[in-house]
């Protein structure tokens, strides 16, 4: 059987350079979470107005993403990823410059409709160049998760320095990203295109119901993850009773630095237990993780289960997007762009849920159903086969041959003529 995948050439040096677009567009994902301190301090802003420019950021890039997806199904696109990352980085660059609060959440969401059209394209172009390696597909999620984890590094020094007017610096890594993966994309694209014309397809059939569980399984994570990026922050300085800024970009940077190591771990893990065990532990793990964070005082434990959440959400990231590829191996546009996009957005849905509900409780109170979210996604994970005819799984041992007398068929009690 020959597939796209197994045609593309592959190599460490295109999957880095995919891996250094991907960080920067992911870069701005993690910039709005990192915006919400300084929106709450500069706007005035209350937990449920932050909450709701996450939700810009995420609700249209949610809607849009699958659309992404099954166009990339059924065209090449790959002047997408260059276009898409740009504007990714535009749309916060022009988030500090507009007062009323209807262009700030307009601005983020420009920004999120980039990212929405950068992740189907990027990741079936980036499953083509891995040749079916859990190693390079993970080394390309990890490149996402460094830019997760940079996000409120960059923020904070820029925007303490200027202020939210300082907010077209942040776009530079985009600009810079575009121009550096085009040549890269293109020639990566134009291989594939000169490879695809009579190939025969892959002949594993879709599995639509393993795929919704486990689109249930990252909705929870969404849930989890997007939750405690918005408001971790916020929960730090409480905590630890510091009003600084320092202070939260520190506990955020903890929580999306762990998700590069996170994401490395799973490759190593997947390769020696599978795919689906290792995601059913991670969420097994996280439980008492989200409940320590919440529970246990002082700031090495909080500063330690922020470390040990982002390993427990990072370690099934990539394997859940191959997962999904695997799954729906006939639309991989459309299984990236749903486990890249919708289910991995619900958390934006439900973040302005969790702002409402801190202003009335306070942000431990609110945080608290995310141990139990984390409990719902292993029961999800459970129900999750292994997918069927996966290429990367070891092939079954062949039986032992039969000896001659077997052969015959005149075997004795002692097993011999």
């Amino acid at each position: 059987m020959t597939t796209l995948r197994s045609r593309v050439p592959s190599g460490a040096a295109p999957i880095a350079v995919l891996a250094a677009g991907h960080a920067a567009v992911d870069l701005y994902q993690g910039v709005v979470p990192a915006l919400v301190p300084f929106l709450v301090a500069e706007r005035g802003l209350d937990y449920g107005s932050a909450a709701g420019v996450v939700l810009a950021a995420t609700l249209l890039s949610s809607i849009v993403q699958p659309l992404f997806g099954a166009l990339t199904d059924r065209w090449a696109m790959p002047w997408l990823i260059p276009a898409a990352t740009a504007a990714a980085g535009i749309g916060v660059g022009l988030a500090g410059l507009f007062g009323p609060y209807a262009l700030l959440c307009a601005a983020v969401a420009l920004s999120g409709v980039g990212v929405a059209a950068y992740h189907p394209e990027s990741a079936r172009l980036a499953r083509a160049a891995s040749g079916d390696s859990h190693t390079r597909m993970g080394w390309f999620s990890l490149g996402g998760n460094i830019g997760f984890a940079l996000a409120p590094l960059m923020v904070g020094p820029v925007l303490a320095a200027g202020g939210l007017g300082a907010t077209p610096w942040l776009a530079v890594p985009a600009l810079a990203a575009a121009l550096l993966t085009a040549p890269v994309v293109r020639t990566l694209a134009a291989r594939a295109a000169g490879t695809a014309a009579g190939g025969t397809g892959d002949a594993r059939r879709d599995d639509w119901p393993a795929f919704l569980w486990l689109s249930g399984v990252i909705g929870c994570r969404s849930v989890v993850f997007v939750g405690l990026s918005s408001f971790v922050a916020l929960y730090a300085q409480q905590r630890l009773g510091r009003g600084d800024s320092g202070t939260g970009t520190v506990a955020l940077f903890t929580l999306f630095a762990g998700g590069a190591v996170g994401t490395v771990l799973g490759g190593w893990c997947a390769a020696r237990w599978g795919r689906v065990r290792t995601v059913r532990l991670s969420y097994a793990a996280a439980v008492p993780a989200v409940a320590g964070l919440l529970l246990v005082p002082g700031p090495v434990a909080l500063y330690g289960f922020a470390a040990l959440i982002s390993l427990a959400l990072y370690v099934p990231f990539s394997l859940q997007v191959t997962l999904g590829q695997d799954y729906l191996p006939s639309r991989i546009g459309t299984a990236s762009g749903v486990t890249l996009g919708l289910a991995v957005s619900v958390g934006g849905l439900a973040g302005p849920a969790i702002g409402l509900l801190a202003d009335h409780t306070g942000l431990r109170t609110a945080l608290a159903p995310l141990a139990v979210l984390c409990a719902l996604a292993w029961a999800l994970a459970r129900r999750l086969p292994e997918p069927a005819g996966d290429p990367r799984e070891p092939a079954a041992p062949e039986p032992p041959k039969a000896v001659p007398w077997q052969e015959a068929g005149t075997v004795g009690r002692a097993g011999r003529p």
